[in-house]
């Protein structure tokens, strides 16, 4: 045999084998499974290999088999609506379970125009999930995160349902323009502005749908939206689907709602006796023989119910979520009452292997009020108590003061509080729309780059009837009204950018994002007369319509070294047609860096401390909201309806110029910031705390100008300085987790600090200049705060009240504060502040088995209130009267007081108080249906359950700082019910 033959017949099939078998052992082939926490299997997920290009898809069962090189340490999971997960491979078995793709629940933190790492951020930004929301008859978005972030204040409008809060992100940053948030639902913005019919815009988003909140607070975070962002901003993230089976889920709740207090007043006996003792025959006979209690009659239980239900699941690549919702809440103050039917679909589809994501949201509601006449509030306060409910008489039936000499209700007194409730009817009707379409394309011949392009809308119209019959005294001199409104409100947004992320290992990570947005609002008013009973025009509205457009470029770096060098660079301009073309565009850059000194080699393999990192920044920011479209050119305007001029039987408006300011600008905020994150035993406590610094120049404000210089006596026009500065503290505690008992807490605080710095054009050399703000009930244009350089905004201007020995007040006494001898309007002085300085929040949720226990507190210190009303009751509100008596607060009779003191300090009490908003205790009835995913719950709620305070008003916490007749805030306790299947 040559040897030829040798190597064909030996040596070259002995080559090939080992050839086969070497090749075979460069590869290997992983399987498994993928399903999300409640272990429904995930069809469609992706599996990829990392540093690979090889990936595949998990069947309809969710299983998956995969072949990649046998150098492949790790396998990368994702699936729409879930968080990305990355496994180290173990074996030829991989199985991997999905978490919805909640940002606090990841590492992943939803930002403006996009996401980033939780670990590369550089600002001040915080995230509550559902997990954490308040708990409770919640009908406002807003009231679900009340006390559990630092730095954000949310105050309770009032007891109205649906009622909305006041928002404040790190305090106030402006004086007459608008310090509201910013508020982005899935990609689009709001308009800071409400709508006809609605007491509160946010309230006909069913916070159901609502899966998480990030609260942006410094410049670094909110410069990416310029002239939105000085108030802060707050994203919220609806509920999406999920590629599973389809899931139902349904919650019902029904409360009921039942005032704490009345306003102390005087009872039937006690006022005849104190009417007996101080006035004369003529006024004792005005008193009546009943014993009524106005507040009781005006205030009753008010029963609501809540119920939604959801369907979410989804087949490969196309994940969905449909859920309906319907509200009806009455109020405590008899007929008020607030209906809400809600729908919402959320579509997520993605193609081309992923490389395309589309993510549809649609939500609608219509809500239907019946508004109470608020009146009845001061009314019940000071209605005479020994008079009766009903009378003989052309005026409905109800008992009302009459004028002796004409027979027509009076008009000095009060009015009847039933007759005012039941005699007139304020329906609306409010339905609105939020939907968008994003399109997100990962380009195949460069997957590190992305292309997205967001489109969304927002339509509100609200229309609504008041009508007051003929008899009503309220109305009885112009024969009652027939009054209709309607208004229509547009909000339209393109979004356009570049975003490229890619991790170069040696280079660093780099995130860049680069875009275009254009958005437009439009608000139109149809004119509505308004008629009498007998379809007479007592007063004519005129059409409206009124519109601006917002064009912006924008673009953010954030580029991070060996995972503990960060560095975060964005900048936006944008141009307003709210302004003239000269003032027309802004600029807002920021920057920021962060150092993660965890990473370092000295803290890496630290037991002690889990995060550690140090964040600096700095920004500007923008502000162009509270003011009109029209400032800057001249314009002209129809006079109101009672300004018309009359030719034989027909009236006519006037037109006549208004004020304008052509070099009104931006309002720019600049902010530091600097922040320190901690985490210590593997996550168990947290710890964060911020320094920051907001100065605000070129405020917008409205004041006062020399006559003849405008067109008016006021004008709005860049006045003023204004600065504030704050500490935050947070601390997170999850000290014990095990499978039967865990316990999780939060604790925030915020100490803040403004003073206005300028507040005219040409610098005041006196340091008295003051702009009165703050008016009250009682006398003609009485004020009661100021704005004034050196102190804080719209601090009280009061006279300091002079005691006598026995500690009394004496009236009339005040002390000459500038030492001129004389007492007057100079000694007035600026005293306390309505807003605090430092509030907190604490929360808490304990776990045990299937049992859960949770609660929040909320803390305000050191803001002070105007009792407005203990200020306008004295005794004089009985002695000077004719005709007709009025009801006493019992505060009269402590100061003893003859005739108002409407300026003395003696009416500011300390209103700081501490919360309880809610306590909730609920049971998990476990799976009642392995087999099928059947989860059940039950839970009960108190909600605003107690407070402390030592201010004599019915409640402490009322933005602003004046109290006087709020629709009162019940107490309420609900019983909730949850399944899902």
């Amino acid at each position: 045999m040559n040897c030829r033959n040798l190597i064909a017949k030996l040596i070259l099939p002995a080559f090939l084998f080992l050839f086969a078998t070497t090749a075979l052992a460069q590869t290997k082939t992983i399987t498994g499974k993928v399903t999300d926490v409640n272990g429904t299997r995930l069809p469609g997920a992706t599996v990829t290999a990392k540093g690979q290009n090889v990936t595949v898809a998990t069947n309809e069962n969710g299983d998956y088999s995969i072949t990649v090189p046998a150098s492949t340490t790790r396998l990368i999971f994702t699936s729409v609506g879930f968080g990305m997960q990355e496994v180290a491979i173990s074996g030829n078995t991989v199985n991997v379970t999905l978490r919805v793709d909640v940002a606090n629940l990841g590492e992943v933190v939803v930002v403006g125009y996009g996401t980033q790492r939780r670990k590369d951020l550089t600002a001040s930004i915080v995230t509550v999930t559902a997990e954490d929301f308040n708990k409770g008859p919640i009908v406002s978005p807003e009231q679900l995160i009340a006390g559990k972030v630092a730095g954000v204040q949310i105050t309770p409008g009032s007891g109205i349902p649906g009622g909305g809060s006041r928002i404040r992100v790190r305090g106030s940053a402006s004086l007459d323009a608008s310090n509201n948030p910013l508020i982005v639902i899935d990609g689009v913005p709001l308009e800071d502005a409400g709508i006809s019919g609605s007491a509160n815009p946010l309230a006909m988003i069913n916070p159901n749908d609502i899966e998480s909140f990030n609260i942006l607070k410094d410049a670094s975070a909110t410069a990416i939206y310029g002239s939105r962002g000085t108030n802060g901003v707050i994203i919220i993230t609806t509920k999406k689907g999920r590629s599973a089976k389809l899931r139902v889920d349904y919650s019902s709740m029904v409360s009921r709602a039942k005032r704490i207090e009345v306003v102390d007043v005087l009872s039937a006996d006690e006022f005849r006796a104190l009417v007996k003792s101080k006035t004369n025959a003529t006024q004792q006979s005005f008193l009546g023989n009943a014993n009524t209690n106005w507040q009781e009659l005006i205030y009753r239980t008010a029963w609501s119910h809540d119920h939604n239900i959801s369907l979410s699941g989804g087949i490969p690549n196309i994940p969905y979520r449909f859920s309906l919702g319907y509200v009806d809440q009455q109020g405590i103050l008899r007929t008020s009452e607030m209906d809400r039917k809600s729908a919402s679909l959320s579509v997520s589809p993605s193609f081309f292997d992923n490389h395309l994501r589309v993510e549809l949201n649609v939500r609608a509601s219509e809500t239907e009020n019946d508004f109470a006449n608020e009146g009845a509030i001061s009314s019940a306060v000071g209605f005479d108590p020994t008079q009766p409910v009903r009378a003989t008489n052309r005026y409905g039936g109800y008992f009302e003061w009459l004028d002796p000499t004409s027979g027509l209700p009076n008009n000095n007194a009060y009015k009847n509080p039933l007759g005012l409730l039941y005699q007139r009817s304020d329906k609306s009707t409010v339905q609105r729309a939020i939907g968008n379409i994003q399109f997100d394309y990962k380009f195949h011949f460069l997957p590190e780059l992305r292309a997205i392009v967001n489109v969304g809308s927002d339509r509100a119209d609200g229309r609504g009837t008041v009508t007051v019959p003929k008899e009503a005294a309220s109305n009885f001199r112009d024969s009652g009204f027939f009054n209709r409104y309607y208004q229509r409100r547009k909000n339209d947004l393109l979004d356009a950018y570049f975003n490229y992320n890619r991790d170069m290992e040696r280079i660093g990570r780099v995130d860049f994002t680069a875009g275009y947005g254009y958005q437009t609002w439009e608000q139109e008013n149809p004119r509505v007369p308004r008629v009498n009973a007998f379809g007479t025009v007592i007063d004519s509205s005129f059409y409206y319509k009124a519109e601006h457009t917002l064009i912006s470029f924008y673009g953010r770096l954030n580029y991070t070294f060996m995972d503990r060098y960060i560095l975060h660079a964005s900048v936006r301009r944008d141009g307003s047609s709210r302004f003239h073309p000269d003032n027309r565009w802004g600029t807002f850059p920021s920057v920021a860096v962060a150092w993660r000194m965890k990473e370092e080699s000295f803290l890496k393999n630290s037991n002690i401390f889990s995060d550690m990192k140090l964040r600096f920044s700095y920004g500007v920011t923008g502000q162009q909201e509270g003011i009109g479209n029209y400032e800057y050119f001249p314009r002209y305007t129809y006079s109101a309806g009672t300004a018309q001029y009359q030719f034989g039987n027909l009236f006519y408006p006037t037109i006549r110029p208004e004020e304008y300011d052509r070099d009104l600008k931006w309002e720019s905020t600049s902010t530091y910031n600097a922040g320190l994150d901690l985490g210590f035993l593997g996550g168990k406590i947290g710890f964060s705390t911020d320094v920051f610094r907001k100065s605000t120049k070129d405020l917008l404000g409205f004041v006062a100008v020399p006559a003849g210089s405008n067109l008016s006596n006021f004008v709005v026009t860049n006045v003023g300085e204004l600065e504030t500065k704050g500490i935050e503290f947070t601390l997170n505690l999850n000290p014990i987790r095990t499978k039967k008992f865990s316990w999780e807490s939060n604790f925030n605080i915020t100490f803040l600090e403004a003073e206005v710095q300028k507040l005219t054009l040409i610098p005041d050399t006196t340091g008295k200049y003051t702009v009165a703000r703050g008016g009250i009930s009682g006398g003609v244009g009485n004020m009661i705060q100021a704005l004034r350089v050196g102190h804080t905004p719209y601090a009280f201007q009061v006279y300091k009240q002079v005691y006598d020995a026995s500690g009394k007040p004496i009236q009339g006494l005040y002390a000459d504060m500038n030492g001129d001898g004389v007492v007057n309007t100079d000694d007035r002085y600026l005293y306390k502040s309505p807003e605090p300085k430092s509030y907190m929040g604490f929360s808490t949720q304990l776990n045990y088995l299937g049992w859960n226990l949770a609660f929040t507190l909320r803390g305000s210190f050191g803001n002070y209130m105007y009792n407005n009303i203990s200020s306008n009751n004295v005794q004089s509100n009985i002695t000077s009267t004719t005709n007709f008596l009025n009801n006493l607060h019992r505060s009269a009779l402590e100061a003893n007081f003859t005739n108002n003191q409407y300026f003395s300090d003696y009416y500011l009490e300390n209103a700081s108080f501490l919360k309880a908003d809610n306590i909730s205790l609920g049971y998990d009835l476990g799976r009642l249906l392995k087999k099928q995913g059947m989860t059940a719950r039950l839970s009960a709620t108190v909600y605003n359950a107690f407070i402390i305070t030592d201010y004599s008003g019915l409640d402490p916490e009322i933005s602003g700082g004046i109290d006087n007749n709020l629709y009162p805030r019940p107490r309420t306790v609900s019983v909730g019910f949850n399944l899902g299947f």
